[in-house]
């Protein structure tokens, strides 16, 4: 298996290379026909975290200083994000470049700018006891469970008790009103913002309201057990497990899902390999966690399996001869007929994450 993970990897990182030789300074975010800079220019910005994320993870994995200093490079361009208040997504910003810089040089200056970052995204907080998605003031996104992180690591970096307490109330309200009892999620939760009473669950990016979005499980199963990695707090890894339960009890075989698991199947099916990549990194994560040790082995090597399928050919780009991305079958928004069966930028991202902490693990 090993040798099989080596060469996703080593793949993910050739494809690293003809982007920065062929698109030099351009940030991805999803392919069109398999090619990159094809896609509209979108106002939201919150993907170009991810590549520079990779240029790091493939730094930390092989030592090589050109990859170094690619990241560093298109690292450095996001620092005035540390001020933006337009969008929820610092922490897929920040967490995926600075916090990978700080930890390899301990210098204050990458501090200080995710502590910043930290404070501005907890300016987001509204009186329903949230931090509201950049949709506007009523509206929660599970995803932004990949970004509280980012304030945790700003309170505990700085004993401020008071951030603490907005990224605990955030997850607290998202876990009380878009998780499901059975493990499943809603993608959006819609407030009446003066007094902060939950109306209803909604959706942009999932089949129905109702439904459970496979790429929001994903975030979910991710950021819980992120949440608890940070604060310490139990429910958070009770909330993680319930995720994963789900995810494995109704993902096909080979555990990479279809884009929502409750819409009925296309012909072909459309699968989301971004999903699956980022809840294969999530688990490895889970795995790590204070639990039975049957447990962690379950969860690891459910991991692996989602790793050997998205190396395979079915999932691979390698197998598609002048493909630019790294995974194939992933899905930026199907409504919006966006990034659909397409690679993007944050699939590609946490299936390089996932692979390096299988690889660290001499598997």
């Amino acid at each position: 298996m090993r040798n099989q993970l080596q060469r996703g990897l080593d793949f993910a990182a050739s494809q690293c290379r003809r982007l920065l030789e062929q698109y030099p300074g351009y940030y991805p975010m999803y392919t069109v026909g398999g090619r990159w800079r094809q896609e509209p220019e979108l106002w939201t910005h919150w993907c170009e975290g991810f590549y520079p994320g990779i240029f790091w993870l493939l730094h930390q994995h092989t030592g090589e200083a050109h990859w170094r200093a690619a990241a560093e490079q298109y690292s450095k361009k996001l620092e005035p994000r540390q001020h933006d208040r337009q969008v929820h997504d610092l922490g897929f910003l920040f967490f995926s470049t600075y916090l990978r810089w700080y930890h390899r040089t301990n210098d204050p200056a990458l501090r200080d700018v995710l502590i910043t970052a930290g404070r501005t995204l907890a300016l987001r907080r509204q009186p329903g006891g949230y931090l509201a998605s950049f949709i506007g003031p009523e509206s929660l996104f599970i995803d932004i469970m990949m970004n509280v992180g980012l304030i945790f690591w700003a309170a505990n970096a700085t004993g401020d008790d008071a951030l603490r307490q907005v990224a605990l109330e955030h997850c607290r309200t998202t876990e009380k009103y878009l998780l499901r009892p059975h493990g499943g999620c809603a993608h959006e939760g819609i407030f009446d913002v003066p007094s902060g009473r939950f109306l209803r669950e909604s959706t942009h990016q999932g089949y129905s309201p109702s439904s459970t979005w496979s790429r929001g499980l994903a975030w979910a199963l991710y950021g819980f057990t992120a949440a608890h990695r940070l604060s310490g707090e139990r429910e958070f890894l009770e909330t993680a497990r319930r995720c994963a339960e789900y995810y494995l009890r109704r993902t096909p075989p080979g555990l990479v899902p279809y884009w929502d698991y409750d819409a009925p199947l296309d012909d072909p099916p459309l699968w989301d390999s971004s999903a699956a990549a980022i809840t294969a990194s999530g688990l490895f994560d889970l795995a790590e966690a204070p639990l039975d040790g049957a447990e962690q082995e379950r969860y690891r090597q459910a991991a692996l399996t989602i790793l050997q399928s998205l190396c395979s050919d079915k999932f691979l780009a390698s197998s598609v001869p002048g493909w630019e991305g790294i995974l194939l079958h992933g899905v930026y928004h199907k409504h919006k007929n966006l990034g659909v069966d397409e690679s993007v930028a944050w699939g590609d991202h946490f299936f390089v994450e996932a692979l390096v902490k299988a690889l660290n693990q001499n598997v």
